[in-house]
């Protein structure tokens, strides 16, 4: 049985964003990286990778990546990320491998890697360890999630696995919809946990037990090996970098 996969490749900005005005072109999914837009990157690298199936894009103007799609199909994006997933996951159903259309340098390596650790699990989450990321790519400024015992940076990369994930996605909603309302997203969390994070004493165990006690989903975070599965192009120094290690090592 094949995996269905969704791509993310929304835009509020459209032609506004700064990776598209920098790449002259009508939206950031298609900024060329190294000669290709990186939409057409990740799609590429899901045909080549063993096991998926049915690529569906996220995206407000499905319009205008008509010319690459290739087999792909498309679905109109909703106003946010989460809303994108939870209305597509509706029409995808589950399992379903997620993925953005700015992980330019997306390798099937890392998919097939984060692939065989989601076995008992609802949902799972790629991330990369900040020791691994600074390894490998010792020049890129990440954005780090600080845990008790890992600190760790996502990968672009999540698998909804069953119909339970998608309470997970509903609280994501609720977070993003909260999201300028820190007191909001306190009580949806549970001041406790919030506490925890504060105060450096929320392990990933206890993070996941506590995603798991507000939807019923078995979440777990999958450390990836290579830092580079943390890089995605979300500004013109990750452009940069990332053409940089494409011309170091071509996908």
């Amino acid at each position: 049985m094949t995996l269905p996969v969704l791509v993310l490749a929304g835009s509020r900005d459209g032609e506004n964003d700064v990776l598209a005005r920098l790449g002259r072109v009508s939206h950031k999914a298609l900024l060329p990286v190294a000669g290709r837009p990186m939409l057409s990157r990740v799609l590429r690298t899901l045909v080549r990778t063993p096991g998926l199936g049915r690529v569906t894009v996220s995206i407000e103007q499905p319009g205008c990546i008509s010319g690459i799609l290739g087999t792909a199909h498309t679905i109109t994006a909703a106003s946010s990320p989460s809303e994108s997933v939870a209305e597509a996951i509706e029409r995808i159903g589950t399992p379903c491998l997620v993925t953005t259309a700015d992980h330019a340098l997306l390798r099937p390596e890392w998919i097939t890697e984060f692939l065989s650790q989601t076995n008992g699990c609802d949902l799972a989450v790629g991330v990369a360890l900040r020791s691994i990321v600074e390894r490998d790519v010792p020049t890129t400024k990440r954005t780090y999630i600080r845990l008790s015992d890992m600190q760790f940076s996502g990968c672009n990369l999540f698998w909804l696995g069953t119909s339970e994930s998608k309470a997970v996605v509903e609280l994501w909603q609720r977070l993003q919809q909260n999201r300028k309302r820190p007191l909001k997203m306190a009580l949806t969390l549970g001041v406790g946990t919030l506490l925890k994070a504060l105060f450096g004493k929320l392990d990933s165990k206890g993070l996941c037990d506590r995603i798991e006690y507000l939807t019923g989903a078995r979440v777990r975070l999958v450390p990836l090996s290579d830092g580079r599965a943390a890089v995605d192009v979300d500004k013109p120094s990750d452009l940069k970098l990332a053409e940089k290690l494409l011309a170091a090592d071509p996908v």
